[in-house]
């Protein structure tokens, strides 16, 4: 028997990333207020490191679509891999050419392209669909504002929200 309502917990469950680092941060100011010296500088970087934590966890909130979507995702040493119910695939992130995120199909869909394969579909409501955000971020020189800014757009288009820089060892080598 639960002493919590099941909307609390799961309120309580999504904001414990924001609540863990808030309660890094006061430890980092307590530990900063009650020193002196250069002992009190651990204290403010860790405060430091507490902010940061709280402005990536609220990232990570915004990117949550739900979990109600079709098929399952599942990220594992830079492959991702989607296991829907009438498609699915993997890309190896290293070999991702394109992200765009198709609003006009329902739920919406992150579209990965990869030379030589076909395009990968998955809903941004699969389960585990949130392990995209780390993958999505490591992609060189995509801006994750502008991601999560798409992502809750309204419209029926598909929007390119990253593209590969073209190689230039194909220039190099004539």
């Amino acid at each position: 028997m639960s002493f919590v309502r099941p909307e609390a917990a799961r309120a309580i469950l999504r904001w414990r990333a924001v609540i863990l680092s808030a309660l890094v941060v006061l430890g980092g100011l307590w530990w900063a207020w009650a020193s002196v010296g250069p002992i009190a500088w651990i204290g403010w970087v860790i405060a430091a490191l507490g902010v940061g934590g709280i402005l990536s966890a609220l990232q990570r909130m915004r990117f949550h679509s739900g979990r109600e979507g079709p098929g399952v995702v599942q990220v594992d040493e830079g492959a991702i891999a989607y296991f829907g119910p009438l498609t699915g695939g993997v890309v190896a992130r290293s070999e991702i050419t394109a992200l765009a995120l198709d609003r006009g199909m329902k739920p919406p869909h992150w579209v990965l392209s990869q030379p030589g394969q076909p395009d990968l579909m998955i809903p941004l409501t699969a389960a585990g669909a949130d392990a995209l955000f780390d993958s999505f971020a490591s992609l060189p020189g995509i801006r994750t504002e502008r991601m999560l800014t798409e992502m809750r757009r309204g419209g029926r288009d598909r929007v390119a929200i990253w593209q590969r820089a073209p190689s230039r060892q194909h220039a190099l080598l004539h």
